[in-house]
């Protein structure tokens, strides 16, 4: 980032589980930067957050516009930059092939015969989670998240055909999938060890959870590892201690997914809880005395 000019360029390497593979996300700004004619041994795919850009790709120019996905497919040449003078911002994420085809008949790479994508709910779930990822890169969250939402997008807008949705025995794979995470907090098994384990695919097994929990596997066990928080908030450690006991990344991360569950920062909840406590065995003291 220059003085003169707005742009600049972040990565981020999520990891898909704690033993899994990375997975880079791009956060950038350019008003004046053109990329060198290139291509990338993963897929490269973009969320265009503002502006406009133009993209040389195929003998042909691509426009995205707020809003657009833009897939690029692995090995092809191209080129990017600003279309006009206020420059253009985008999300992108770089994704082994193989990601993409999962949830697919074959398991066979993905083909998209159209690179510019047009599905409003998809790119705004990509852009949400890039940007929740980027900002704290939980690896249970990321392979919870990214292979669903790439799925989507290869079994939408490819030419593959999507796989049978039906998976039987969905209750049983969702609390089997719910005992493991619960198991171990601090480290949980990655979503594709377990899937190996139960004979199904990842896409399968995350299909399973939601389906039968209502939420992915990465929300149930922030959910869990809140419900353990509280009584040790309660027993008097403090929020920086109870995270690290919990397995949450650090004390921010407890406090995002705190007060999205109870509304209330943890330290305010143990301030809280506690002050009653206190009030309580003081009222008793009291009454007993009369």
């Amino acid at each position: 980032m220059t003085a003169t000019t707005q742009e600049q360029a972040r990565w981020t390497r999520a990891r898909l589980g704690y033993r899994g593979p990375p997975l880079d996300l791009l956060t950038a700004r350019f008003d004046r930067h053109v990329y060198a004619s290139h291509a990338h041994e993963e897929f490269s795919i973009g969320v265009c957050v503002d502006g406009s850009e133009v993209i040389a790709y195929r003998g042909g120019h691509l426009r995205p516009s707020p809003g657009s996905i833009v897939v690029l497919d692995p090995g092809e040449m191209h080129t990017g930059g600003p279309a006009a003078s206020d420059g253009y911002a985008y999300r992108a994420l770089y994704p082994a092939p193989s990601l993409l085809a999962d949830g697919t008949l074959g398991g066979d790479i993905p083909h998209f015969r159209e690179p510019l994508v047009a599905d409003p709910e998809l790119a705004t779930a990509l852009s949400r989670a890039h940007a929740e990822l980027s900002a704290c890169p939980d690896p249970l969250e990321a392979e919870s998240r990214l292979p669903w939402l790439l799925t989507a997008l290869a079994r939408r807008h490819s030419t593959s055909r999507a796989t049978n949705d039906t998976v039987p025995g969905t209750a049983h794979i969702a609390h089997a999938v719910r005992d493991r995470l619960a198991d171990d907090l601090l480290a949980p098994p990655s979503l594709a060890d377990l899937a190996t384990d139960l004979g199904l695919s990842r896409y399968q097994l995350l299909r399973a959870f939601r389906t039968t929990m209502g939420i992915p596997p990465y929300a149930w066990l922030a959910q869990h590892r809140v419900n353990r928080a509280r009584g040790l908030l309660e027993s008097g450690l403090k929020p920086a201690e109870v995270a690290a006991l919990v397995g949450f990344a650090d004390q921010a991360h407890l406090t995002r997914w705190f007060r999205r569950v109870l509304g209330v920062t943890p330290a305010a909840y143990r301030n809280s809880v506690r002050s009653s406590a206190h009030n309580s065995a003081r009222n008793s003291v009291q009454d007993g005395r009369r």
